[in-house]
């Protein structure tokens, strides 16, 4: 395709707001999200709003964080693998309809920190790094088992127990 008319050769970078992108002419609007998951907390960033905030990793408060961020519609949720702390969280998000979720190993996130030049001192900076992750590396999003399996991998590993 040859371009003839000079107004096509325009930046039109100063039309599009930070976070958007452009494929094929329509402009897209992509949300990040980063949960750095503790025992008692889940502090949430979202790219590239910037907004940090903190719920409870609670069965309870799980259910608004997931209505939350399906009204977001992010592209990529990431958490790290906490020793299980991140099981109920994810599982929370999966089972209410947030299905791109990825649960990545620490180490990767620590790496991409290290190249990037930036090192958290707090869970909120955690989590802000987390979504840059996201957004930066996209992530494979692994399939999450269903209610069903979860409990019957449950039932099975008591009866291996006993």
């Amino acid at each position: 395709m040859k371009i003839s008319d000079p107004e096509q050769l325009q930046d039109k970078s100063s039309d599009r707001q930070e976070g958007d992108r452009v494929f094929g002419g329509a402009r897209m609007s992509e949300s990040y999200v980063g949960i750095d998951v503790s025992k008692d907390y889940l502090d949430v960033a979202v790219r590239p709003s910037g907004e940090v905030f903190r719920v409870e990793n609670s069965e309870a408060t799980l259910s608004d964080l997931t209505k939350r961020l399906l009204e977001l519609g992010p592209k990529l949720v990431v958490m790290e693998a906490t020793g299980g702390y991140e099981t109920l969280a994810a599982a929370a998000l999966f089972d209410g309809g947030v299905t791109q979720v990825a649960i990545v190993n620490p180490r990767w996130v620590r790496e991409f920190c290290r190249a990037s030049g930036a090192f958290a001192k707090t869970d909120r900076a955690d989590a802000r790094l987390l979504a840059h992750y996201a957004e930066a590396m996209e992530p494979a999003v692994r399939a999450f088992p269903t209610r069903e399996e979860r409990e019957l991998k449950a039932l099975v590993s008591r009866r291996r127990q006993i």
